[in-house]
């Protein structure tokens, strides 16, 4: 019978009544070697869901009622050996921190500041821009994994899509770029010299090839004036 254990969790957030991007919560649940398979994790505009067994059997459950509203659709999460990271998006646009992360006063044994990703309200322009959520990937998970982590680096496979607020498609995830666009791109680049297909390539040859003609017209009239 395996045993069944309150992960540790630890968050800290930024706010902003004006960017969504900036204006949302981190959040880690450090259960560590839980396959993606043996994996569950259920986001709702009010509460987070984790349960998962790890390689060594031990099953870490738990469920994190929130303090307000979320935005699953815009939020993210990159599973790692070690633990699961979210990054999660405030729904209402405000300057002012959440005085808590759950909705509950009561204090919890297993919940404490991220004080590595904490800094104070009023200090959160001097901080700088964050980049910490632009290294994952949308829910699903193609972006992000933990390079160091293993086979269960990478997003989480077993996300309840059904409890995330009709997320249209999964197209776009997060942090891929437009390949065609990219391709398309190739042939402007300095120093890229005739790049195989890139765009414009052939016109520019095309161009080039009356000089070169009327160059050895020229120079076929000097030998002939010489002869």
């Amino acid at each position: 019978m395996s045993q069944t254990l309150t992960p540790e969790v630890t968050w800290a957030q930024r706010s902003s009544d004006s960017e969504p991007e900036r204006n949302y919560l981190y959040v880690n649940i450090k259960a560590a070697e839980v396959p993606q398979a043996d994996a569950t994790l259920s986001i709702t505009e009010k509460n987070v869901t984790f349960k998962g067994t790890s390689r060594k059997g031990v099953t870490y459950s738990v469920s994190l009622d929130l303090f307000a509203e979320i935005d699953p659709e815009n939020s993210k999460v990159n599973h790692t050996d070690r633990d699961v990271e979210l990054v999660l998006r405030k729904k209402e646009l405000k300057e002012e921190f959440w005085p808590r992360l759950l909705e509950s006063k009561q204090k919890m044994h297993f919940l404490k500041t991220n004080f590595d990703k904490w800094v104070d309200e009023d200090e959160q322009d001097e901080a700088g821009e964050d980049d910490y959520a632009n290294n994952f990937g949308g829910f699903g998970g193609e972006g992000g994994g933990d390079p160091n982590a293993g086979a269960g680096a990478g997003g989480l496979g077993n996300i309840d899509f059904s409890k995330l607020g009709g997320m249209p498609g999964m197209g776009g995830m997060g942090g891929m770029p437009d390949l065609s666009a990219l391709a398309g791109g190739m042939g402007g680049m300095p120093g890229m010299g005739g790049m195989p297909g890139g765009e414009g390539a052939e016109e520019d040859d095309d161009e080039d090839l009356p000089e070169l003609e009327e160059a050895e017209g020229k120079k076929s009239a000097k030998i002939q004036e010489v002869s």
